[in-house]
């Protein structure tokens, strides 16, 4: 059976990817809904006029929106069908997007109903990656632990 770690690292790695293959979808096409990628469309707009040092750089709202866009949609596809360490790249990947999806709604002042999800989602990363770090460092300590064991287990017989 597995641990309940496992569990829900696997858990949050599906629900996670399939959000942002979802999110990711929105932003690059309006086949899934029209209103929402409209709304996306004017959003970046936003964000690309409230930092001009984009436009200077060559980075057009819609390069912006479609650089995330794909980001996301790949990103989620590796949390939710990739094993092993790409999903801890992928999830670090997607936090940093987020953090920078939270920096541009702050830069544009929108309410905190605006961002809130990347708020909840940035967390609910950080957590599945911290979750998934805190495993591979206990075998290591475990066998520490073991050395040190034997070591005073060794030094009792000396002294005897």
């Amino acid at each position: 059976m597995a641990s309940p770690r496992t569990i829900t690292i696997v858990a949050l790695s599906f629900a996670l990817g399939l959000f942002f293959v979802f999110m990711g979808t929105i932003k690059l096409t309006p086949r899934l809904s029209k209103d929402a990628y409209s709304e996306m469309k004017r959003a970046y707009k936003s964000y690309a006029k409230a930092l001009p040092a984009l436009k200077k750089i060559g980075v057009s709202s819609v390069l912006l929106r479609k650089i995330i866009g794909t980001l996301e949609v790949g990103c989620g596809i590796v949390l939710t069908l990739v094993p092993g360490r790409p999903k801890d790249v992928a999830n670090f990947i997607l936090l940093l997007v987020m953090l920078a999806v939270l920096f541009f709604h702050q830069l544009v002042g929108d309410p905190l109903k605006r961002y809130a999800h990347a708020l909840v989602f940035g967390i609910l990363l950080t957590c599945r990656l911290l979750i998934a770090r805190q495993g591979e460092d206990r075998p290591e300590r475990e066998e520490r632990r073991e050395e040190q064991i034997t070591a005073q287990e060794k030094n009792k017989v000396k002294v005897s």
